[in-house]
């Protein structure tokens, strides 16, 4: 009569568990093969999760750029168009529909910006069937939403989860910006960028160069990625040797990172007959040039030109911004040096590399754009203000993107 209950226990057990006891039996255990299956996607939510931060952000920062273009369109008469392709724009959609001049032009021309961007623009019109405008505006876009994802994931890396959501609130709502909100080549470079920097910080040497090969191919700016591929390599070999075979196979970014540049060079050399084609117009067509003391030109010629005529004070808001840029770019170099620690040397090396060529420009000083291309400084400002610091950080940095993206959607007032 003891046997009775636990024979009655063993009829009692759920068909699945008798299935796995008759192999032949494959229809009675769903339960378990409808796991099996979900495994491949159990790390899907969790990506999920951590993607809604920076997009409700990322989107509510484009929401608020497009207020902005409206509300200039209706009181300037500007179409909302002709606002998100100014300045750079126009030549970026020159170069996507018409391409490049066959002889080296005494004048502006196309010939003065880098081809990946415009190539993006030309691939996207034709697989979407829209116009080169609305390519442009699609490219910049996503790709800041790219560039948002990867910032987060870079300022986690260095201080927390905590510190990457400000990172992201500082970064979406900086002035700079603007830039994913119209036709220019930031939303392409930056996020290719980022990923080449935790590429180098995970020692995924490839995809590293890869990346950083298809940011020279961008911008004259992408050159800073070079130095930082480099250093990257040489601190893997002091730190393996250079007779490990692994860190060897960390030369393979910095080797790749100017194939962009090079490439580019090529084509204008048999496309113009000089591979400098491009160096010729910035120099010579938008008097683009180096020089050590361009702040002290700046601050000199905003002293010049700040006076009053009449009733008016006219400063020339370039300047403005450039001289602010550069007291910001030189505070948060401060706190970024002092983070060392936290912060990849190949990320101090992009930073510090951009804010050179910066600071050298005559035309293109530290302005909104030039900082949130060295983004790890709005990383490292973010980190540092805490509380009620942060929220009054943001309080002025919104104040400024209202007032700065407005002036750069209508006229020429103040370039992006």
């Amino acid at each position: 009569m003891a046997v009775e209950p636990a024979e009655e226990a063993v009829e009692a057990l759920p068909d699945e568990d008798a299935a796995v006891a008759s192999p032949g039996s494959v229809s009675a255990s769903p339960g378990r093969a409808s796991v099996r299956r979900s495994l491949p996607f159990r790390g899907l939510a969790p990506a999920l999760e951590r993607l809604r931060w920076p997009f409700a952000v990322y989107v509510s920062s484009r929401v608020v750029y497009l207020l902005v273009a409206v509300v200039a369109s209706a009181s300037q008469h500007w179409s909302v168009k002709h606002e998100l392709s100014n300045w750079d724009g126009e030549w970026y959609r020159r170069v996507a529909g018409l391409g490049y001049p066959e002889h080296v032009l005494h004048i502006q021309n196309t010939l003065g910006f880098f081809p990946l961007y415009p190539m993006l623009m030309w691939l996207v019109q034709h697989t979407l069937l829209c116009s080169i405008f609305l390519a442009g505006i699609l490219i910049s876009g996503v790709g800041g939403f790219i560039a948002t994802v990867l910032i987060q994931r870079l300022s986690a890396g260095w201080w927390g989860e905590e510190a990457s959501r400000r990172a992201v609130l500082f970064f979406c709502f900086f002035p700079g910006s603007v830039v994913f909100s119209m036709v220019y080549s930031e939303g392409v470079l930056i996020p290719l960028v980022a990923g080449c920097l935790l590429a180098l910080e995970r020692r995924r040497w490839l995809l590293a160069g890869v990346l950083a090969a298809f940011a020279t191919a961008v911008g004259p700016t992408a050159v800073a990625i070079i130095p930082a591929c480099a250093v990257a390599a040489l601190l893997e070999i002091r730190r393996r040797g250079w007779r490990d075979s692994r860190a060897r196979k960390a030369l393979i970014a910095p080797l790749m990172a100017p194939l962009g540049l090079i490439g580019f060079g090529v084509f204008l050399w048999t496309w113009t007959g000089s591979p400098f084609a491009s160096y010729y117009a910035q120099h010579h067509e938008w008097s683009e040039k180096t020089n050590p003391l361009a702040l002290v030109t700046l601050v000199l010629r905003l002293v010049n030109k700040s006076h009053f005529t009449g009733l008016y004070l006219h400063v020339n808001l370039n300047n403005v911004s450039g001289l602010i840029g550069a007291i910001f770019l030189a505070f948060a170099l401060f706190l970024l040096v002092k983070a060392r620690p936290h912060v990849s040397a190949p990320a101090l090396v992009w930073t510090l590399a951009v804010g050179f060529l910066a600071v050298t420009s005559e035309n293109v000083p530290p302005n909104p754009r030039m900082l949130i291309t060295a983004f790890p400084v709005l990383i490292v400002v973010a980190y540092r203000f805490k509380g009620k610091a942060f929220y009054r950080l943001m309080a002025v940095s919104t104040t400024l993107l209202l007032a700065m993206s407005a002036a750069s959607f209508v006229g020429t007032a103040l370039r992006p």
